[in-house]
């Protein structure tokens, strides 16, 4: 049996030029860290992907824990380490 969602979900964006460090983040609603490393998909679900000129552009997920959607931008501004 599907849960149903109480409300339509909490949606966030974070732009990575603003993050220090190496690309983690704590979610905004729950704080449960995500990061860049985690392939797992554990903490994190990749929804949606965004190219833009054969670049990544905006990256959609949603948070393991909470279920927020987080769209992340930043990635043209020179991010790529």
């Amino acid at each position: 049996m599907m849960k149903k969602l109480d409300k339509k979900s909490s949606q966030y964006t974070i732009n990575l030029v603003a993050i220090e460090g190496e690309g983690s983040f704590p979610c905004p609603k729950c704080g449960t860290t995500i990061s860049p490393d985690d392939e797992t998909e554990v903490s994190y679900k990749i929804v949606d992907t965004k190219i833009v000129n054969d670049e990544l552009a905006e990256l959609v997920i949603a948070c393991g824990k909470c279920g927020s959607v987080i769209r992340i931008t930043g990635f043209q501004q020179g991010f790529d380490a």
